[in-house]
C-alpha cells in the first residue's frame, strides 16, 4: 500500500520524510520515550535515518506496519509518531510516542482515534489493540481517552530491549467508535 495522509480537526498524520530525521532524533532523546517504547537506547541519529528511510517504508510496502508522523495542521515539525502493526488476522496494534513539549494537549489521543478509525474503515480491522509496559501511566491515559477498554495485564507479554516485561492490554472495537463491524460480535455470556 502507498502511504496515505489522515487529517483530524487539529492534526495531519503523514508518512515521515528525510526532512523529519532531525526532529525524530531529537524527540527520541527523551529518557521517557527510550524507557517506555521500543526505540533503541541510546538513540542515535542513524536510528532515525533507518526508521524513516527503511523500516517505515518497508512496513507500508509489505502491509505489515503503517507508521505516521504527526504534525499540527497549521504546520511545523512533527510532534509525535503513531503506528499500526499487524500482529494477526483482523487485529492491528497501535503504538505511539509524543515529544515531551507537546504532551498534555490531547494530540496523541486524537491521532490514535484517527488511526483506529482508519484501521476499521480502510484495513478491515475487527479489533485494535494497545499494549504498554505495566506502569506506563501516560500511554494508558491516552489509550483510555481514545476509547480503549482496559482488559488486563499480560505476564511476560512484551519484549523491550532484550527483557520480557509484563504489559497492560486494551482493546477497541468498531462499535466503540460508532462504526459497524466487519463480523458479528458475540460478547462472553451471550
Amino acid at each position: 500500500m502507498e502511504p496515505v495522509t489522515l487529517t483530524t480537526e487539529r492534526l495531519l498524520l503523514r508518512a515521515c520524510t528525510p526532512d523529519d530525521i532531525d526532529t525524530v532524533s531529537a524527540a527520541c532523546q527523551d529518557p521517557d520515550i527510550q524507557r517506555w517504547t521500543t526505540v533503541p537506547s541510546p538513540y542515535e541519529r542513524q536510528h532515525a535515518v533507518d526508521f524513516i528511510e527503511r523500516i517505515a517504508p518497508d512496513g507500508w510496502r509489505d502491509n505489515t506496519a503503517y507508521a505516521f508522523g504527526v504534525q499540527l495542521r497549521t504546520g511545523g515539525p512533527l510532534i509525535a509518531s503513531a503506528a499500526l502493526h499487524f500482529p494477526g488476522p483482523g487485529t492491528w496494534e497501535v503504538g505511539y510516542w509524543t515529544a515531551r513539549e507537546h504532551r498534555g494537549h490531547g494530540y496523541t489521543t486524537e491521532a490514535v482515534r484517527a488511526l483506529s478509525h482508519w484501521a476499521f474503515t480502510a484495513l478491515g480491522a475487527i479489533r485494535v489493540e494497545w499494549r504498554a509496559e505495566a506502569g506506563n501511566a501516560g500511554s494508558r491515559a491516552v489509550a483510555e481517552k481514545a476509547g480503549f477498554t482496559m482488559e488486563g495485564t499480560l505476564r511476560g507479554g512484551l519484549v523491550n530491549k532484550g527483557t520480557v516485561r509484563d504489559c497492560w492490554i486494551g482493546g477497541l472495537l468498531p462499535s466503540d467508535l460508532g462504526l459497524p463491524s466487519a463480523l458479528p460480535y458475540l460478547p462472553a455470556g451471550e
